[in-house]
């Protein structure tokens, strides 16, 4: 008797575990449904009404360095038709300063929120034996086209530091096939090198929203369609680092927002 009273009390030990482990998982598969449930749900379209504008100049301060120019002469494909060819770290006219990535770094939840909607390639070219444009900027998840508009043979070389982007080295033909890469996670100034030409560099720029702009040849920037708040507001120069302000954006307002850099 005692034995069989044993079994029962075992039994039921081992159906009451598997019922709670029974439990556990669709409490686990419940909970995941419900947050795929919410993550798949659509964003709200935002009202032009509430919506501003950040715009200003990137200025620098002093001195620029000299822009050396660049021995091409290794290639003659390069050194008879590149032309002249000048470094493009420090991209200065009339104090103002090119090249510089300025992206929200943090914002308002329906800022932060909004989804890449950009399908068209943002194109990095190979032309005169330089990377076209020097900086580039794209949303996480949007694509990125790598042209070789030369007549000779170059290297694309993309060196991501986080985790996610993968790193690519891939060899183009000359006036050949355009490969395309998307990138996952937000990243600064992401190098992009070409192996058959040590001189060529340019950089690439991942943002978590859609609100970014890359400084132009008069260091003027302009980034639109901000849902109204407060922001941080970040810019990024390859030599010179990240500097960061607070802005609040009005509706149907522009802000502006002027950063200075100078030599460290």
């Amino acid at each position: 008797m005692k034995r069989y009273l044993g079994w029962v009390v075992a039994a039921g030990l081992v159906l009451g575990l598997a019922g709670c482990k029974k439990n556990a998982a669709n409490r686990g598969t419940a909970q995941s449904a419900a947050r795929s449930a919410q993550q798949a749900e659509p964003i709200a379209p935002l009202d032009p009404a509430t919506l501003g504008t950040i715009t200003g100049t990137i200025h620098f301060a002093g001195k620029p360095p000299d822009r050396l120019k660049i021995d091409m002469s290794q290639d003659p494909v390069c050194a008879m038709t590149g032309g002249d060819n000048y470094a493009e770290q420090y991209v200065v006219h009339n104090g103002d300063l090119a090249n510089v990535y300025v992206y929200i770094k943090d914002g308002p939840a329906a800022a932060m929120a909004q989804p890449a909607t950009n399908t068209v390639p943002v194109v990095l070219d190979q032309v005169g034996c330089k990377y076209v444009p020097h900086v580039i900027a794209v949303m996480q998840g949007e694509p990125v086209q790598f042209k070789n508009s030369d007549g000779t043979m170059h290297n694309v070389h993309v060196m991501p530091d986080v985790q996610g982007n993968a790193t690519m080295d891939i060899s183009q033909a000359a006036n050949g096939v355009p490969a395309s890469k998307i990138f996952d996670k937000p990243e600064t100034m992401i190098p992009v090198r070409c192996n058959n030409h040590p001189w060529m560099n340019a950089f690439i720029n991942v943002s978590a929203t859609p609100y970014f702009a890359v400084s132009d040849a008069d260091g003027h920037f302009t980034i639109k369609g901000l849902p109204s708040g407060t922001y941080t507001l970040a810019a990024v120069h390859e030599k010179l680092g990240e500097q960061t302000m607070t802005v609040t954006v009005a509706p149907q307002k522009t802000t502006k927002a002027d950063f200075t850099y100078s030599m460290k």
